[in-house]
């Protein structure tokens, strides 16, 4: 069997069987399908994450340094954005729950060859084919919403499913983490792989690649849409949905806004633990345990985000993305430029910018783009946005590692990393501030920027 044979969409079979079992055998795979989003892409961010909470013990054990960690980071970052353009493409024409399967098993296969302790150099490679590993799963997801929920539904069951990157970021801050002060970093990668090969068991299990290859009617059939004979025959090719996409201005806006989100929500989730044990002096469990209350917090911002657009704004997401836009920048302010280690502001700034981060991450990373997309081009959308996404993460981790350690410092024999700062003199004081957070809060400001140019444009009916 060809690889192209076996990622083929599931052929689509008759339509058979009373309609009270078909109506009954159509709400659990709905269930099952959001049930294996969820979770599965949750693990998914496990084995993404892993390296995140051991960055102090590999710098501190001389294995690797600052400077390398950025550059491994930004692999996998750019690795994910050409896989999630790539995949995004494929998915729409695949069996999603083979696609989703296969990417986890090899992400989770890369982490438990990295607990050997891989060279600086392989560790690289490895990491860039976890990215694109993980690049498989966000397509699968969303090309599933396509295919199970109706575009009535799609904003409520797009956040139920974003909230599985705050259920995975929240799973390695604690659970990673406790495994690697306990047992050690090459644990932490054992122990990630074990939740992914178990993520891997759930997809194969309950995944479904669409109610037509189940023997059901399309979703348009349960969901009484009337389409317009133009749109229908639309609906029959994909590449001419996959072309409007591209030629679309308001896709590539929204492109541009998420990548520079993502700069400032990739800073927190892959420096931010450094940040607060080298600035703020707290320990590493101290650290893990802060910048947890983010992707704790972003559950809520992630999962109401949806219901309120689709209930209150009836379906628009420009004021709601407008509001998290000015508190995500606000949260920043807080963690980065106040001095000295507070823990009730830091937990405060995590606190708002997990929220912030948890509605912009929904909106601009995804469903506004989502949203005005044909509904077979879905997977398109999204890849269009994640390239432009990783591209910006990947290049904020080399940037971030760079300035960290343009100012190392000797002390005692031992070379100490610093951030890199510039000293303000107003009004007879003087005022210290880290380039890093002149460049974090920066791109959450272009984010609100770019984000509002699209103010005007309506979702796609």
């Amino acid at each position: 069997m060809s690889l192209l044979t076996f990622f083929k969409a599931a052929p689509h079979r008759p339509v058979q069987g009373a309609r009270e079992e078909q109506a009954r055998r159509y709400r659990r795979f709905r269930w099952q399908a959001v049930f294996v989003m969820a979770s599965v892409y949750g693990l998914y961010y496990v084995c993404r994450l892993s390296l995140n909470v051991m960055k102090r013990p590999l710098v501190d054990s001389g294995y690797l340094d600052t400077e390398q960690l950025g550059y491994i980071g930004s692999a996998l970052f750019f690795a994910y954005a050409v896989g999630k353009c790539v995949n995004g493409f494929l998915a729409d024409r695949c069996d999603i729950r083979k696609f989703m399967s296969c990417g986890l098993m090899l992400s989770a296969g890369v982490n438990l060859v990295l607990g050997l302790k891989a060279p600086a150099l392989l560790f690289a490679v490895l990491w860039g084919i976890n990215g694109y590993a993980q690049s498989m799963g966000a397509p699968a997801s969303v090309v599933g919403l396509a295919r199970w929920f109706n575009n009535r539904e799609r904003g409520t069951y797009y956040s139920v499913w974003c909230t599985s990157h705050n259920l995975g970021e929240a799973l390695t801050f604690v659970l990673t983490s406790l495994i690697v002060t306990t047992f050690g970093w090459r644990w932490g990668f054992v122990g990630a792989a074990a939740f992914g090969f178990a993520g891997v068991a759930l997809a194969w299990l309950l995944y479904r690649d669409s109610p037509q290859s189940e023997g059901l009617p399309s979703i348009i059939a349960w969901s009484g849409e009337s389409v317009p004979p133009e749109q229908e025959q639309e609906h029959a090719s994909v590449w001419a949905g996959q072309k409007a996409v591209l030629t679309n201005w308001a896709v590539w806006m929204i492109a541009l806004a998420s990548a520079f989100i993502y700069v400032a929500r990739y800073a927190i989730s892959s420096w931010g633990i450094y940040f607060l044990e080298l600035k703020k002096g707290y320990t590493s469990l101290e650290a893990s345990s802060i910048i947890s209350v983010n992707s704790i917090c972003g559950l809520a911002g992630t999962l109401f985000c949806g219901v309120v657009s689709d209930k209150l704004f009836a379906g628009r997401r420009n004021a709601p993305a407008l509001i998290a836009g000015v508190m995500n920048t606000a949260a920043l302010c807080l963690f980065l430029l106040v001095p000295g280690a507070h823990k009730a502001v830091d937990v405060l700034a995590m606190v708002l910018f997990g929220l912030s981060i948890g509605v912009l991450f929904c909106f601009l990373g995804g469903l506004m783009a989502v949203d005005v997309a044909p509904k077979n081009a879905a997977g398109a959308a999204l890849g269009v946005v994640g390239i432009a996404s990783y591209l910006g993460a990947g290049i904020q981790d080399i940037v971030s590692g760079y300035l960290i350690k343009s100012q190392g410092v000797m002390e005692g024999g031992k070379k100490v990393f610093e951030f890199a700062h510039t000293v303000f003199r107003w009004n007879g004081y003087e005022y210290a501030v880290d380039h890093i957070a002149l460049f974090w809060i920066g791109a959450s400001l272009l984010s609100l920027l770019c984000a509002l140019t699209v103010w005007n444009v309506k979702p796609r009916e």
